[in-house]
């Protein structure tokens, strides 16, 4: 036990420092639904310094978010980036540099913490300087670099952030260690691509456009402009000229509607709506149409009352894929979705016959 805890706690001091970053925000029906992941900022992949550090993000996964939006969520338990992983990270300067940095290496003497950080201290140095390692293989520098633990700084159990114990270890520039359990892999990068990915706000579009009318059915659509694929890669260079990526990409896929009332109708019937083959999401009104039941849309069978609305909730639903450096590529990754809502006034016209 105790040797375990000592290693936890010596990785743990080799750690990248890492800013936990917000999910951003989503509707609480979507966060009901699930767990929400990372996201960007101004264009840029805001990972925290062990992240951005590590790993770099590229693509336009955060396009068509100006309107509000975010990440998608997925059903609890089915599926999160991991918790933490090791990757390219210190050079033998820098290594050296870390370790002399700390108190007791500084002070020659055993700071206030006592006499188990004493000790760690000790060990450190003479792994690297006269045991594993030699000087921390200085005269090595430019060959390769020492990967250490990344923490994910999204990651909110902080016992999962720290769960990467191993201690630095020289890795040749080019190559990856197949044999170390959560060593960086296109694998492991397209489940961080996907956590920064943010998609629009769902908002649909609506025929009649202001108030609607009971029994006359409500067209409804998604501005298939606004709503397509995003992808986003992540890269890691491994030194020498060689690189490892994912790139993760989510496509709209079909779109549930609930008209926020008993008293509706949608259509069709299961409340789904599939995507085309032209990559659209249900019909515009076309005149003529009368009272033809839409593709996609919803029939109010009574009007809100009192100067009320019923609240029209739509959740897009995206399928996501991946491709990877090493020719992997897998449909694996969860099915999100992200929601949104819009008050809908119902009138009913009186006729005289």
């Amino acid at each position: 036990m105790y040797g375990l805890t000592l290693r936890r706690v010596l990785a743990a001091s080799f750690c990248l420092t890492a800013v936990v970053v917000p999910a951003a925000a989503a509707s609480a029906d979507d966060k009901s639904r699930g767990s929400t992941f990372g996201g960007f900022k101004d264009g840029k992949a805001e990972t925290g310094a062990g992240g951005s550090r590590e790993v770099t993000y590229s693509g336009n996964g955060s396009a068509g978010n100006k309107g509000g939006g975010g990440n998608l969520s997925v059903p609890v338990g089915n599926w999160s980036p991991p918790p933490c992983w090791y990757a390219p990270t210190y050079t033998p300067k820098e290594l050296k540099e870390k370790v002399d940095a700390s108190p007791y290496s500084l002070t020659g003497r055993a700071p206030n913490n006592g006499r188990l950080k004493q000790e760690m201290d000790q060990d450190i140095r003479h792994m690297y300087s006269e045991g594993e390692y030699k000087d921390f293989n200085l005269k090595k520098q430019g060959e390769g670099k020492f990967w250490a633990a990344v923490p994910n700084p999204n990651e909110k159990d902080a016992a999962k952030r720290e769960s990467c114990t191993r201690l630095p270890f020289w890795v040749k520039n080019g190559e990856r260690p197949d044999d170390v359990e959560n060593a960086i892999s296109p694998e492991i990068l397209s489940k961080l691509a996907y956590a920064q990915i943010t998609v629009p706000e769902t908002r649909v579009e609506l025929n009649p456009k202001d108030k609607q009318t009971v029994n006359l059915p409500t067209w409804v659509w998604l501005d298939k402009g606004r709503y397509r694929p995003l992808s986003v890669k992540a890269s890691v260079d491994l030194g020498g000229g060689e690189e490892i990526w994912a790139r993760t990409t989510v496509t709209p896929d079909s779109l549930k509607l609930d008209p926020g009332t008993e008293n509706a109708t949608v259509h069709p019937e299961s409340g789904e709506c599939a995507i085309k083959g032209d990559g659209s999401i249900g019909s515009p009104y076309k005149k003529g149409s009368g009272k033809k039941a839409p593709p996609c849309g919803v029939t109010y069978l009574r009007a809100t009352q009192g100067g009320g609305t019923y609240t029209l909730s739509s959740t897009l639903t995206w399928k996501a894929s991946w491709e990877g450096s090493d020719g992997a590529g897998e449909n694996d990754l969860p099915t999100g979705e992200f929601g949104g809502q819009q008050d809908v006034t119902v009138q009913e016209i009186q006729s005289i016959n």
